[in-house]
């Protein structure tokens, strides 16, 4: 579990969510949730789904397995869809530019 705290805080703080909050969401104490962060403990596989749930990302993703953050396009109609993957493209090519 390369940095898992790490990335959970990074991830809770995207969220702009506290550790009580996230806590929340889990069913489990903030000091759980801090002892995460701390990489003083380690989840059980139900709580490592349900914060790949909480972030929208790939259990891989937390556990360091997988670098790339996959986008959640769950909910989104075509079109929505089709816009998302349009401004993925442009921001590309912005920062190709940059380079």
């Amino acid at each position: 579990m390369v940095d898992f705290g790490s990335t959970l805080k990074k991830l809770r703080l995207q969220e702009n969510l506290t550790q009580q909050e996230l806590a929340n969401r889990l069913g489990v104490t903030k000091s759980v949730v801090s002892y995460y962060e701390l990489q003083e403990r380690y989840p059980s596989p139900e709580i490592l789904t349900k914060l790949a749930s909480v972030f929208h990302v790939t259990t891989d993703y937390l556990l360091g397995l997988e670098q790339t953050e996959a986008v959640d396009l769950a909910g989104l109609d075509e079109e929505d869809i089709i816009t998302v993957k349009r401004l993925i493209s442009s921001l590309r090519a912005k920062n190709k530019q940059k380079q």
